[in-house]
């Protein structure tokens, strides 16, 4: 089972109709005290003007009150939000898939429901999600110890955005990657993810926008989504720093 993860126009200026709906109030109300100041026979008659006229009155005071303030009355069918379309969510599923299908993405590739800034992310039962946001599934576990901060790891990946599309990859520069941990020397969601491997481990991770890297102009990404990576562990050494005279760097055996 998938994972989830028509108004007329006035033809003078507001401000005069705002002034006219007063004026009608007030000869409403003058009708209202002329009709209950005559002594009406039918008693009946005579209340059902009166409270007539009131009724039109509050009506009309409550009218201009409102038109005065800028507000509006809301019809309750205004008033309904948009339920979103089981069919929308379904059509643009299909629609990832179809493009992922079109950009050779693996197999078992997560798909992006995309609608707007809102995005659902379907994978698979044995993806998991830390407390960060971020999607991680191990292919294998690998043996020996996690990386810790100082020390350097050496690791192959590949990546891809939300279609499936690659983006990067070491195997095809002939040449794996390393980084220190503890460095900022990656996005967040990328240190996360490989800082719980052990060497031979082989693991997916769908980093969220709020792990990954920073958008806009001066950057790769202008947009903020979703990317996936495919990360394979070589190795972890140690690092420590060397000084020599006014040189000093860092050595990781």
């Amino acid at each position: 089972m998938p994972m989830i993860l028509s108004t007329p126009r006035l033809s003078e200026p507001s401000f005069l109709s705002y002034a006219r709906v007063g004026i009608v109030s007030t000869q409403r109300k003058k009708t209202a005290i002329f009709c209950s100041s005559h002594r009406l026979k039918d008693n009946g008659l005579q209340s059902g003007c009166v409270l007539h006229r009131k009724e039109n009155l509050s009506r009309r005071f409550l009218l201009f009150v409102l038109v005065s303030s800028g507000l509006s009355t809301t019809l309750p069918s205004s008033g309904k939000t948009k339920s979103k379309n089981p069919f929308d969510e379904k059509r643009l599923l299909e629609q990832n898939k179809r493009r992922q299908k079109e950009n050779n993405a693996p197999e078992d590739f997560p798909n992006f429901i995309r609608e707007g800034f809102e995005v659902k992310v379907v994978t698979s039962e044995d993806y998991r999600k830390s407390d960060s946001g971020l999607i991680y599934r191990d292919y294998e576990v690998g043996k020996g110890d996690c990386p810790k901060a100082g020390q350097q790891v050496t690791f192959h990946y590949i990546g891809y955005n939300e279609s499936g599309r690659r983006i990067d990859s070491t195997y095809l520069q002939g040449a794996p990657a390393r980084i220190r941990m503890g460095t900022n020397a990656v996005v967040p969601g990328f240190e996360e993810g490989i800082r719980a491997m052990r060497p031979g481990g082989k693991r997916r991770i769908i980093i969220p926008p709020e792990l990954g890297p920073p958008v806009g102009p001066s950057t790769f990404f202008s947009s903020k989504q979703f990317e996936v990576f495919d990360i394979e562990l070589l190795s972890i050494q140690n690092c420590q720093r060397r000084t020599i005279a006014f040189y000093s760097d860092v050595v990781c055996n």
